[in-house]
């Protein structure tokens, strides 16, 4: 059985048990005896580390299952949350991190065994609890047992004390000891994946006390065809064998309640005949197991030598409700498309009536505007996926700058196209580490200023008539204007005479210039001036802007602007020496006519002075490198475009109209010309180019 093909659902479900294990270690951090919470880390990790033995992924496998192994004790409460453990674990998730994206290029998880955090986990439970793991108790004693009798019968597993002690307390508890012998059909491929379904159905009604083989052996496939487990249970027999045998490729299950007592027998020779009997079923069934995990072997290998292609993820969770409005529309699509067929049959016949074949292109028309709307909707992701990781990031960044902060987050199910989401979460994060690093103050300083301790981020995502609003806020000290003036005229960017007379936006934009930095000393988190200026290229580079607000003393707040969609806008056409181009009409404030005489000069460029404004002049045929015009025109067609607080005066022959535009990419065609950001096709066939406004500014 090849399972690569499994590996896009692998990495999806992957990501999503990091997530909730990184959710839910948080809140532990702060609630330590939240059971529930616990448990769900407990599920999370025994869940990754069965798709990982599954997909063949030994080393993330071992890591999960040490991880599983903690939170067990956790569970039987032998071992106690600190700040130790939880610095532990959220390394171990960093490290599986690492395994995911090496999965992600190469379809293999790596060499590295992460021997040293293995260590650290096992390190924690030699010293934190005041037994031996269970489990792990379990897996050192039951090995030998199945070397020696690997068949020996139900009544005769073999128990280290502490797990005979644990059967023990829950049968004087009232709840009943049941073993399971479980047996799986002889041509089944994948027989830890069974196991681990079996598991997860017994989970259901009881605890597992004890496993033979051991755990570890039946997760790495080293068992013949059936294996054993102790269950404790308020519930009746039946219903266990019958949840049990409702997982597919299960041959057989044996069952017996039991009692303590029968577990501190060593080999009675009375027991011989039962067991004889039980080794003769075992032996019953042919023995393909090497046979079956050789092929699941091989075809892990296939897995990781399938392509050596990065692997990215190219689905969506889309809600049914959704699709079922895209069904309604192509239903409807192909209504109108027999209308069509059947008046355009008419017309061979001298049937035609005009009227008709009018309506249907004006029905088709909104069919394909509403359909095109349902998958627009389709492709829309909440930014949740992106901004969950961001609390992880800020407790770590607080930890190690020791600034007490906390990161507040709203409007998470904002949502946006697939394609935007997949790329604002680098520019987010440095913004992040920039309001952590630069804009909340030390303790003493922030006490000093009459602020609280704990500095405070915020979060905000919403939107905006067709763009998406992220505002990124800290109760921080505020962006000095005269320290950003300072070193821009240390750097030779403004003179002495020229920064006088800068206003507070055009300071603050000396932030967004590479290797541009306010930092005193280079750390690992900032300094080279590596942030901001990313941050803005990222954005504008999906066709959004990034402006700045700040009031020295009071904090500071970025304000990031996104198109919801990337593929398809709306868009004013306009004419420019007989070349029809495309203007994005989230850009464009209005459209003026404006006599030559009204042009005015500043520092020799053409401005405008405009309800009370002076914009700036650009003339779109000397941008685009266009024969002069042989007419003066008395009066120009000037279109306003707007970034953040900029405005411009784009200078046009013509105005075609509003059309709603497919944005295709030119590649590498006209790569040197900035101002050109895509094309689009029209309805004739012609080809027009798209103007991007964000690189005029």
């Amino acid at each position: 059985m090849d399972v690569s093909q499994y590996l896009d659902i692998f990495i999806d479900e992957t990501n999503g048990h990091i997530q909730a294990l990184n959710d839910n270690i948080m809140i532990l951090e702060k609630e330590p005896e939240n059971k529930d919470v616990i448990n769900e880390i407990f599920r999370a990790a025994h869940s990754l580390k069965g798709m990982a033995g599954t997909m063949g992924f030994k080393k993330m496998q071992r890591l999960t299952h040490d991880m599983e192994n903690v939170f067990q004790e956790i569970r039987n409460d032998n071992i106690k949350v600190n700040s130790n453990l939880i610095d532990i674990l959220f390394s171990c998730l960093d490290a599986i991190e690492e395994y995911l994206e090496t999965v992600k290029a190469t379809s293999d998880e790596g060499d590295n065994g992460n021997e040293a955090l293995i260590q650290q986990l096992n390190d924690y439970l030699n010293g934190g609890a005041t037994a031996a793991p269970a489990e792990e108790a379990v897996e050192t004693k039951a090995a030998p047992a199945k070397e020696e009798a690997a068949s020996d019968g139900l009544s005769h597993m073999e128990v280290d004390d502490v797990t005979y002690s644990k059967i023990k307390e829950a049968q004087e508890s009232g709840l009943h000891i049941y073993e399971f012998t479980v047996h799986i059909q002889k041509d089944c491929l994948l027989k830890a994946a069974r196991a681990f379904l079996v598991f997860k159905a017994v989970e259901d009604f009881g605890e597992i006390l004890a496993y033979n083989p051991s755990s570890q052996d039946i997760e790495d496939e080293k068992f013949d065809l059936d294996f054993s487990l102790v269950v404790a249970s308020s519930q009746e027999l039946q219903p266990i064998v019958d949840a049990i045998k409702a997982v597919s490729e299960i041959e057989g299950v044996d069952a017996k309640e039991s009692s303590h007592e029968e577990f501190m027998q060593e080999e009675e020779p009375e027991a011989a005949p039962e067991t004889k009997q039980e080794e003769t079923k075992t032996e019953g069934k042919p023995a393909e197991a090497p046979k079956a995990a050789k092929a699941t072997k091989t075809s892990a290998k296939s897995a990781k030598a399938n392509n050596n292609k990065p692997v990215t993820a190219r689905t969506v969770r889309v809600d049914i409700e959704k699709l079922d409005a895209l069904m309604n529309q192509v239903s409807e699509l192909i209504i109108a498309k027999n209308s069509l067929v059947s008046l355009s049959d008419s017309e061979q016949n001298g049937e035609g009536n005009n009227q008709s074949f009018h309506d249907q292109i004006e029905y088709l028309e909104r069919i394909t505007t509403n359909l095109h709307e349902s998958v627009m909707k389709v492709r829309m992701v909440p930014i949740e996926s992106v901004v969950n990781k961001f609390p992880r990031m800020i407790r770590d960044l607080s930890r190690k700058l020791n600034k007490p902060m906390e990161l507040y987050m709203s409007g998470e199910e904002t949502e946006l196209d697939r394609t935007v989401v997949d790329q604002i979460g680098d520019p987010l994060q440095h913004l992040l580490r920039n309001s952590a690093d630069h804009g909340i103050e030390s303790p003493e300083e922030r006490k000093k200023a009459g602020k609280p301790e704990t500095g405070s981020i915020i979060l905000n995502a919403f939107q905006e008539g067709n763009n998406v609003i992220i505002e990124v806020k800290d109760d921080g000290a505020g962006i000095d204007t005269e320290k950003v003036k300072e070193k821009a005229i240390e750097r030779g960017l403004v003179t002495p005479e020229q920064a006088e007379n800068l206003t507070q936006k055009e300071i603050i934009d000396f932030l967004f210039m590479p290797s541009f930095s306010m930092a005193k000393k280079i750390t690992d988190i900032s300094g080279r001036g590596v942030g901001l200026d990313v941050v803005k290229s990222n954005i504008e580079a999906l066709g959004g802007d990034v402006t700045v607000k700040s009031v020295k003393g009071t904090g500071t707040t970025f304000i990031v602007r996104l198109p919801l969609t990337l593929a398809i806008i709306q868009a004013l056409m306009v004419e420019v020496r007989d070349e029809k181009y495309a203007i994005a009409l989230g850009s464009i404030q209005n459209i003026e006519n404006i006599p030559v005489s009204d042009i005015k000069y500043v520092q020799a460029e053409e401005v405008i002075h405009l309800r009370g404004m002076v914009i700036p002049l650009i003339r779109l045929d000397q941008m685009l490198d266009s024969a002069p015009s042989e007419e003066d025109p008395d009066n120009l067609t000037v279109v306003i475009v707007r970034k953040g607080d900029n405005y411009a005066g784009l200078v046009v022959d013509d105005l075609i109209g509003q059309q709603e535009i497919v944005i295709k990419s030119l590649g590498k065609c006209i790569d040197n010309n900035k101002i050109i950001n895509g094309a689009t096709i029209l309805g004739d066939g012609e080809v027009a180019l798209i103007i991007d406004v964000n690189a005029i500014f």
